[in-house]
């Protein structure tokens, strides 16, 4: 069954702890062109905060993904096309890779929508970053090291989704370019550090999917639009060098 990812280039995250960029509204947001908005923090981030974000995006026509830091701010919405449940492969707290997942099979009563939820394999790379922190991942990896764990989500986990998170800074594009020749049918994410349309085309060239966060707080809707084009056109660029290859 195709997945609605499979057909993305470009996900706007919006944490709902954070502040839009001037003036602008959720409705500014919406209008970036990005394929999907994702609504998730790593700290400070409660139910009522992640209703207010949703509410608000809802009355757009985009299409919207809880990604929940934690069992206790997962919302039951129709507003919203799926979970994406993030696993840390990296972290060297368990919690992160089964414990928070097993309390929400707990306290949830058995009520989870299997058909929109999947869960993404996080490869954690930047050491400062607060999920770092929050998950204790072990961020000394080598390319081989993520091509190997990007390896193992897809064939021996099963995962639809890899997700290269450089959450705060650029990353190293041997790493992702790694991970993307190691990958044939999960789709790679990349997020981190993406602020412009040429480190959004340059993770583009590798990545399935582009993730932009910090961007829309910081500098707005216009930045993002930026990064949507970019991701769209190494997606082309990179079908029509596909495309010469099989002539």
């Amino acid at each position: 069954m195709s997945r609605a990812w499979e057909t993305w280039d470009h996900v706007l995250k919006v944490d709902p702890d954070k502040e839009l960029y001037g003036e602008e509204t959720f409705a500014d947001v919406c209008q970036t062109g990005t394929d999907a908005i994702e609504i998730g923090g790593t700290f400070d981030v409660t139910t009522e905060k992640m209703e207010r974000v949703m509410e608000a995006c809802a009355r757009h026509d985009v299409p919207l993904y809880q990604e929940p830091s934690n069992p206790a701010v997962v919302v039951d919405d129709e507003a919203l096309d799926g979970y994406l449940v993030p696993v840390v492969l990296n972290a060297q707290d368990p919690f992160w890779i089964t414990g928070a997942h097993k309390e929400w099979m707990r306290i949830d009563n058995g009520d989870v929508d299997w058909d929109r939820t999947t869960t993404e394999a996080y490869i954690i790379l930047n050491p400062d970053a607060d999920v770092a922190e929050l998950t204790d991942a072990d961020c000394d990896q080598s390319p081989e090291d993520v091509a190997a764990f990007a390896r193992a989500a897809e064939k021996l986990l099963g995962q639809e989704i890899v997700y290269i998170e450089y959450s705060g800074m650029l990353g190293d594009t041997d790493v992702v370019e790694a991970a993307a020749e190691a990958t044939a049918e999960a789709t790679l994410f990349y997020g981190g550090g993406v602020h412009d349309y040429d480190s959004a085309y340059q993770m583009g060239q590798y990545a399935d999917v582009v993730v932009v966060g910090d961007l829309i707080h910081d500098e707005g809707a216009d930045a993002v639009r930026e990064t949507v084009e970019a991701a769209r056109d190494a997606s082309a660029d990179a079908a029509d060098v596909v495309d010469a290859h099989s002539d």
